[in-house]
């Protein structure tokens, strides 16, 4: 499977598209071809209008704007580090949400991740 994703991918940044859909796109792939994906999606569509679903967080966690879907529903629809950070009084971000209780759909997520990693996200994000 993952040699008919990178031709797929190579055939859209031949053709030089305006808009590209990716369906986990790295599903089948190992982690450098995963890494190769990521940075091929970031130089070749470059002003490209991109469309990513995915369920691995590290490919969609620098994305403009993330929507989170559960159940069939749009739960939270935002750029990443905002719907990761907590922001003072007048609005700036200042670290990654720490009180369970105030956390949405992609935080949660996230934190699940363990300290660390979830850290690395936020960094990212």
């Amino acid at each position: 499977m993952g040699q008919k994703q990178l031709l797929c991918l190579a055939r859209a940044i031949i053709k030089n598209t305006k808009i590209i859909v990716l369906d986990e796109a790295t599903a089948n792939v190992d982690l450098e071809t995963d890494n190769f994906i990521q940075d091929k999606l970031k130089t070749s569509f470059k002003g490209c209008t991109s469309l990513i679903i995915a369920h691995r967080l590290s490919t969609i966690i620098d994305a403009e704007r993330v929507l989170v879907m559960d159940s069939s529903y749009g739960r939270e629809y935002d750029m990443p580090y905002k719907l990761l950070a907590e922001e003072d009084d007048d609005t700036h971000i200042t670290k990654m949400k720490e009180d369970g209780s105030d956390f949405g759909f992609f935080a949660k997520m996230v934190k699940a991740m363990g300290d660390e990693t979830s850290q690395q996200m936020f960094d990212i994000a």
